[in-house]
């Protein structure tokens, strides 16, 4: 009882109150087979310090990216994250996991969220975008069925190539909602066009692709935004932020929907997550957009004020007319990803764009020197590249770690067809030293 901070006393006092002689009668209806009859393998208690020594000695087993050289990627990056994001984002004005649901809530947040809309919209070129999602895959989904309200269809065509991820959660949407989901091959590290030809019909409501893709891949949306538009389906094209900075915008692409991953903006691996969903899209659409979105407006003195325009879900309107059943956003990421975003501005974002780009293909060039290792892929990349080994890539990684260096994501976790392949990013963190000694170690594994 010494766990619970029990007195004797307290506990006789308890069985009393509820007519129990002892702790065993207050049990007795459990059947003995189902009883612990020995005592709980429960270590002797700590003091503090001894408590905090042993957390300390835990916690030195990780090693996170600050102390091993990192390449890896597949949807979470080791970008530089500038001093003044954490400096601002702890301001206690900012610093809330939550998010305001009432007009009435502070004018600074909904400021910020405001000023983050717009930056989405800037950066991705479409028109109007909501103060954030959870993360890439559920914000997909949420465009997927964004587009079948719009479009009063019901079917979906994803790209083989996307992020595993997101066929694996618009499944778990659409099975709710009568959605079908069609994946469209994408043998070569890009969507098959004539595929995707194929798998569209009059029932489709939308296509969506990944832009990098799950292979780091461009995809030539430029011709398979057309494609969707003959069918009447709408394009939701997902992207990686920092490509926006080197790349052609979506928006210029005539896409329907963007959605992103906002983890590149400011905010740290953190062990897998909480992440940023990004999701913009066409005026046209702006009602039937999941989530909120804070607009500005003025009083009748006319001063500057900001407010929730649109909260569309079934706890404001009613439940059949909700466009989405998403209760939040991601309040202090979307702070941190606005400070961001703030404090580099477009051409910081540009430069960072070219340095990713620029070192990851001076890493693919050298890696595909080397001995035992070629490129996967002939299609053209952003930051991220895949990797064939003729060595077991579980032990070229290994001896990798040993030298300090993360060498990439172990493909086969996600699909057996890619056992003898790793996927490796390149961030502008990445020295040439650093590469160099990338490559060295995969030619010594």
């Amino acid at each position: 009882m010494r766990f619970t901070q029990l007195t004797e006393d307290q506990v006789r006092q308890m069985l009393g109150a509820i007519g129990a002689d002892s702790i065993d009668a207050l049990f007795s209806t459990v059947p003995d087979r189902l009883r612990l009859n020995r005592a709980l393998g429960i270590p002797k208690g700590m003091s503090e310090l001894e408590i905090l020594r042993n957390t300390e000695a835990l916690a030195a087993k990780n090693h996170g990216a600050n102390e091993l050289v990192c390449f890896l990627g597949g949807g979470a990056y080791d970008h530089f994250i500038p001093t003044v994001v954490d400096a601002t984002a702890a301001q206690t004005e900012f610093l809330t996991a939550y998010t305001p649901y009432q007009a009435e809530a502070s004018q600074g947040i909904l400021q910020l969220f405001y000023e983050f809309q717009t930056m989405v919209c800037q950066l991705t070129g479409m028109e109007v975008a909501n103060a954030s999602m959870y993360e890439l895959a559920s914000a997909a989904a949420e465009a997927v069925i964004m587009a079948t309200n719009i479009t009063r269809r019901s079917r979906a065509v994803i790209a083989e190539s996307a992020h595993p991820d997101l066929p694996r959660v618009l499944r778990t949407y659409a099975e709710q909602r009568g959605i079908e989901v069609v994946t469209i091959p994408a043998a070569n590290g890009t969507v098959d066009r004539e595929a995707l030809s194929a798998a569209l019909n009059d029932s489709t409501a939308a296509i969506v692709v990944q832009s990098p893709n799950f292979f780091g891949c461009i995809e030539r949306i430029d011709q398979l935004i057309p494609l969707a538009h003959q069918h009447g389906a709408l394009a939701v094209i997902a992207v990686d932020p920092i490509s926006c900075g080197l790349l052609k915008r979506p928006g210029d692409f005539d896409a329907d929907i963007v959605v992103a991953e906002g983890q590149s903006l400011g905010i740290p691996l953190q062990y897998g997550g909480p992440y940023l969903g990004m999701l913009a899209g066409r005026q046209a659409y702006l009602r039937k957009m999941p989530g909120r979105v804070v607009g500005l407006t003025r009083d009748l003195e006319g001063r500057r004020g900001f407010c929730l325009t649109l909260q569309t879900r079934e706890q404001h309107i009613k439940r059949e007319r909700a466009t989405s059943n998403i209760c939040t956003n991601q309040g202090l990421l979307a702070v941190r990803a606005a400070i961001h975003m703030a404090a580099m501005g477009r051409c910081g974002i540009a430069q960072v764009a070219r340095q990713c780009f620029d070192k990851a293909h001076y890493a693919a060039a050298e890696i595909g020197k080397t001995e035992g290792y070629t490129l996967r892929f002939d299609a053209p990349f952003f930051k991220e590249f895949v990797v064939r080994s003729r060595r077991p890539v579980k032990e070229v990684l290994a001896a990798c770690r040993e030298r300090g260096i993360l060498a990439g994501v172990p493909l086969v976790r996600f699909d057996d067809g890619y056992s003898d392949c790793l996927l490796v990013a390149v961030t502008e963190k990445r020295t040439r030293e650093e590469i160099d000694a990338l490559v060295s170690a995969l030619g010594k594994a």
